[in-house]
């Protein structure tokens, strides 16, 4: 390594927190909103239709605009033709996603 040079592994953005939420996902609805918890998961209802992709895009977009969050901070990770999903968030713990979600 020349001097001066910083080492790759120091370059990597590193994510202070992050979280996976399951949700159950609604498509079709009057209006984009929270509908509450049911257990564990997150009852989210969204305008979008579920064809090609547009209510999960709408999904990703309403959490992180609910959360705060730049809409790269808010990735499906499972259930991409399903209603079940999980996301992952990066950028805030389980206990701030729900204090913000809640609130």
């Amino acid at each position: 390594m020349a001097a001066g040079s910083v080492p790759d592994w120091s370059r990597r953005r590193i994510m202070p927190d992050s979280c996976t939420l399951e949700l159950k996902v609604i498509p079709n609805a009057p209006r984009d909103e929270i509908a509450g918890w049911l257990g564990a998961a997150l009852k989210v209802k969204v305008r979008a239709p579920a064809l090609e992709g547009r209510a999960n895009d709408a999904l990703t977009d309403f959490l992180a605009d609910r959360l705060g969050l730049p809409r790269r901070a808010v990735a499906l990770v499972r259930g991409g033709h399903s209603r079940h999903k999980v996301v992952r968030i990066d950028g805030l713990d389980s206990a701030a996603v729900r204090r913000r979600l809640d609130g």
